[in-house]
């Protein structure tokens, strides 16, 4: 991992009219419209696992001011999902500003998916709403079928920082890939 002087070197791909506002305010802030209008009818889903986020992320980084939502920044630049009308952003970022995260494990919570302790417990939760007859996991979520899972389901997203200090000590042995999650974009932070 490439950090020196508690910052680290970061990817993401951003809207030319994110780095428009970067270059003449210095700051961005994402918003939960801009979410809503980006995935459309899909925003449904994104906006739930969004929202959880937010809720678990400021126990870890404290949202500032004027941030709604977070930017999604990569460590390896090869992971970034670089839409036609974006701009590729190599950012230099302190440390205490990020937040960071197994992109699979939040893949699972974008899926409205249980992240389990280990692949074990992953697989006899599967097998669990199977023995129920849920046939798409996602519905313990958005339905009020299973409220008792829905729970479980939800509480075991707090499993998605559980790398965060390791990641930002240098040590990803257990990641399969970084992510991490950023309140803000700053002009400062572009190289």
């Amino acid at each position: 991992m490439d950090h020196t002087d508690h910052k680290v070197r970061l990817y993401s791909a951003q809207s030319e009219l994110v780095v428009k506002i970067l270059e003449r305010d210095g700051v961005c802030f994402s918003k939960k419209e801009y979410v809503i209008k980006k995935y459309e009818e899909s925003a449904p889903i994104f906006i739930a696992a969004y929202d959880w986020f937010v809720t678990a992320a400021e126990k870890y980084l404290p949202k500032p001011k004027g941030a709604e939502y977070p930017y999604w920044a990569f460590l390896d630049k090869h992971s970034v999902d670089q839409p036609a009308d974006s701009k590729s952003l190599e950012l230099w970022i302190p440390l205490d500003e990020v937040l960071f995260f197994d992109m699979y494990d939040w893949n699972k919570v974008l899926c409205l998916q249980y992240i389990g302790e280990t692949k074990a417990d992953e697989e006899q939760f599967h097998q669990m709403i199977r023995d129920y007859g849920i046939r798409k996991e996602s519905d313990i979520i958005l339905t009020n079928f299973y409220p008792h899972l829905k729970r479980q389901v939800q509480d075991s997203w707090i499993r998605l920082f559980r790398h965060h200090e390791n990641i930002k000590q240098g040590n990803t042995e257990s990641v399969g890939s970084v992510q991490a999650g950023l309140w803000q974009l700053k002009k400062e932070w572009m190289l």
